[in-house]
């Protein structure tokens, strides 16, 4: 298939450049054995593939969909993977994964828990549970203060507890020096509250616990923590296997933009303005305006996007003629990615495969659960 031939808007990802993204990622970590890349920006097995190439095995997810198709993958290539779901799963949600966690016993698998009586929940079911404390930003976990609520999910997860989790996303200067600084703040608060918990379990439990730290912005700086050292630690950094604007502007050098969005002009409405074929259906707007940047023109300013159409203002005046294809750097590639069903694997400028976004969106059944349609009336 030619590119000329691909009907737009289309997700773009080129496989020199995820190679180029992993092969900086584990220098900068100093191998694989402190990472646990994060699968909810990439979503696609084929790419998973070539982080388990790279000697990748411990990852994070956010749904069951995610976990299901890594599992399957895993299991297809005779690959064992150790799986943390970040999220304290219930209902439905949590019996999911525990039926995965059934149908792939040769893989590990773990969530999140946050309360003993969902801890000892999630034990008897026979997953791992890493015990979610919250730097201070509210959206989960145990707050660093409420030793006492730790201590005691600790102990009802009993032998099923695999370690700490702390995502430190908040934390999200511009400047690397100071970013630097608020994470190790930070990390000097977590490693006070972990030294009770870590009392409670005894020396040698405490040894075997995995600390999982921080996303794209903080890595680097969870990397270079002294206090971190001699601890089983992993940071789970997964923007960076595609990278995005967002990533960029944390003067994350090294890295290159594997994932892009193909559109097309559709109009030009007026003089120094021109529309694509790719709104917000097409590039996640969710981060606001601009919601990408325009390979090529550096002149062309995304506007605010509609559903199907996305407006450009030329600020230099130069325009690309309707018709003319250019590619988009999404500002948040993670969602980005999610919108679409497939994706173009590239080597350079060849189209080699097109293969399904096989983890977007959600399960809300397994498949198995599933009726059919109902007879039409």
């Amino acid at each position: 298939m030619e590119l000329d031939a691909v009907q737009t808007p289309a997700l773009l990802v080129r496989l020199d450049r995820v190679r180029a993204n992993l092969a900086e990622l584990l220098r900068r970590a100093g191998g694989p054995e402190r990472l646990r890349p994060h699968l909810k920006t990439t979503k696609i097995p084929q790419i998973w593939a070539l982080l388990l190439d790279a000697g990748i095995v411990h990852f994070k997810c956010a749904t069951t969909k995610e976990a299901a198709a890594l599992l399957a993958l895993a299991e297809s290539r005779g690959d064992g993977v150790d799986l943390l779901v970040a999220h304290a799963l219930r209902g439905p949600n949590l019996a999911r994964l525990a039926a995965l966690a059934a149908e792939f016993p040769r893989q590990r698998l773990a969530l999140l828990c946050e309360d003993p009586a969902h801890a000892a929940e999630a034990a008897a079911r026979g997953l791992g549970l890493f015990l979610d404390l919250d730097p201070g930003s509210r959206r989960s976990g145990v707050p660093l203060e409420q030793a006492e609520r730790a201590a005691a999910t600790a102990a009802a997860a009993g032998e099923a507890l695999r370690g700490w989790h702390y995502y430190e996303g908040e934390v999200r200067d511009r400047d690397s020096a100071a970013r630097q600084r608020a994470c190790f703040e930070r990390y000097g608060h977590l490693l006070d509250a972990l030294r009770p918990l870590e009392a409670g379990v005894g020396p040698t439990r405490a040894a075997e616990l995995e600390l999982v730290t921080s996303g794209t912005p903080a890595f680097d700086a969870a990397l270079a923590y002294p206090g971190f050292r001699g601890r089983r630690h992993r940071v789970s950094a997964g923007t960076v296997v595609f990278h995005d604007l967002t990533s960029e502007g944390f003067g994350l050098e090294g890295f290159r933009f594997a994932a892009t969005v193909l559109a097309t002009v559709a109009s030009a409405p007026a003089p120094g303005h021109v529309t694509l074929d790719a709104g917000s259906k097409g590039v996640d707007a969710a981060c606001g305006t601009p919601c990408c940047a325009v390979l090529g023109w550096p002149g062309l300013e995304p506007q605010e996007p509609s559903e199907e159409h996305l407006p450009l203002v030329a600020r230099d005046g130069r325009t690309p003629p309707v018709g003319a294809r250019v590619e988009l750097v999404p500002r948040h590639v993670c969602p980005t990615v999610n919108l679409y069903d497939e994706a173009l694997l590239m080597e350079g400028e060849e189209i080699v495969a097109v293969v399904p976004v096989a983890a977007r969106g959600h399960s809300t059944v397994s498949s198995t659960a599933r009726s059919s349609s109902p007879p039409a009336r």
